[in-house]
């Protein structure tokens, strides 16, 4: 008699692997239907660092994915890339099927984030993009002096040193790995703006063009331009005469800068105040883009302009002589 038993337990045994077996070889077939929230297209699954072949089942299943336990247990158990699975945040469309989902599952194919660093901004705007960044941890220390020594590079005056970009992560990604992409951009950037400087240019090194470009930077946003304004602060420079900037005395100012620049700002002496010190401020006073790097090494060519005056609408009026500048102040400024 236990034996007629152990025999039927047996067969049914052998019935169930063989069930199993045609399951986990049919199902992957079909599409995977997953429950999505009503009138989005894109279901967000959270795979937990170091998570068995069971703990990635619970957590699909958990985040909506409408699958027979089961079989998807034993599907991504037997498929052989399991040990694969990397912990992360996948985005999973309507019609995934299960090959699909364990192709995305194996090569990390996690949602991207994104964070922009914009033309012109300083290290504090910087510091604040990246601590609001959804779902980057921000591994940085408070103090942006320190950032270049965080991110193994000598340490010094951070301002200017990380290309201004939009950069992508994975959630739970470090600010500290962002500004090493942004980092090895300027360098890059940098580099290849300086081997295609013009000949006689009054800069002794790429340092001396990146400050120049963060200035320009600073000083318009017209892309046609940039070329002149460089070459005004070029022409300056080669005659000893004073840049007498205004961004560079408003970062001169710091944190005591209301929004308003007075007569007194101008004339209170920083290392940055371009109206009283000769050359160039001592570090770049933002991150400057592509295009303001290539207008810092190649100035608009055969002009003079030695001033510029904002005319109202993004433009600037270039003259070369101050009776000139005078009175296009008087024009564009004044409105006399």
């Amino acid at each position: 008699m236990w034996r007629g038993v152990i025999k039927w337990v047996g067969a049914l045994a052998l019935l169930g692997v063989l069930c199993a077996a045609a399951g986990v070889y049919w199902w992957p077939q079909q599409p995977l239907a997953l429950a999505l929230p009503e009138r989005q297209d894109v279901l967000e699954v959270q795979i937990p660092p170091k998570s068995s072949v069971r703990g990635v089942v619970r957590a699909l299943r958990q985040d909506g994915v409408q699958a027979p336990e089961t079989l998807l247990y034993f599907w991504l158990l037997f498929s052989g890339r399991s040990g694969s699975i990397k912990p992360g945040t996948y985005a999973l469309k309507p019609g995934i099927t299960p090959p699909e989902l364990l192709d995305k599952l194996a090569r990390g194919d996690q949602i991207r984030y994104r964070v922009t660093l914009i033309e012109g901004w300083n290290i504090r705007q910087v510091q604040r993009a990246l601590r609001q960044a959804p779902h980057l941890r921000f591994d940085l220390p408070d103090d942006p002096q320190q950032w270049l020594a965080a991110i193994d590079r000598p340490a010094g005056h951070p301002e200017g040193r990380f290309f201004p970009d939009t950069y992508l992560y994975t959630q739970g990604g470090n600010a500290s790995a962002i500004l090493r992409q942004a980092a090895a951009a300027m360098d890059k950037r940098l580099q290849a703006a300086w081997e295609q400087r013009q000949p006689g240019l009054p800069l002794q090194t790429p340092e001396q063009a990146l400050i120049l470009a963060s200035i320009i930077e600073k000083e318009t946003g017209h892309p046609g331009d940039r070329a002149q304004i460089a070459a005004v602060f070029v022409n300056r420079l080669r005659i000893g005469m004073r840049l007498q900037t205004d961004p560079t005395v408003i970062y001169g100012l710091g944190a005591r800068f209301d929004g308003n620049l007075r007569k007194t700002d101008l004339q209170t002496d920083t290392p940055y105040n371009s109206y009283t010190r000769a050359g160039l401020p001592p570090t770049p006073i933002a991150m400057p883009g592509a295009a303001a790097l290539k207008a810092a090494v190649q100035p608009a060519p055969d002009t003079k302009a030695l001033y510029f005056v904002a005319r109202g609408d993004g433009t600037s009026h270039f003259s070369a002589t101050l009776e000139e500048h005078n009175a296009a102040v008087q024009r564009y400024i004044l409105r006399r």
